[in-house]
């Protein structure tokens, strides 16, 4: 049986290494949806085990933060990020050395 469109989308997250982020278009690509990045999005804003699926290791593919990020906004998903290790730029995106565009 296939895996429904949020199992896919979460195992692809989980795949996200601490330390490192992805995109929603790779991961979308990653599950052979390389057109739903926003379906990903929306997919992630309704994950509610943010520890099992960490959804806050997806950004836009310019390294910017979701401001509709579930758990509390971008303060809180940098905060998180930070705690994994990620640096950012000074104007607050993601370095690109931290961005894994291939899953």
């Amino acid at each position: 049986m296939d895996m429904n469109f949020r199992e896919q989308v979460y195992k692809a997250v989980q795949k996200i290494p601490e330390g490192k982020v992805s995109t929603y278009g790779a991961v979308a690509a990653y599950i052979g949806r390389p057109h739903a990045s926003r379906m990903v999005g929306c997919q992630l804003h309704f994950n509610n085990d943010p520890e099992r699926v960490p959804c806050y290791r997806v950004v836009f593919k310019d390294g910017s933060l979701s401001p509709a990020f579930a758990f509390g906004g971008v303060v809180v998903q940098r905060a998180m990020l930070e705690a994994d290790g990620v640096e950012f730029t000074p104007d607050g995106k993601v370095k690109e050395e931290y961005i894994i565009r291939e899953l």
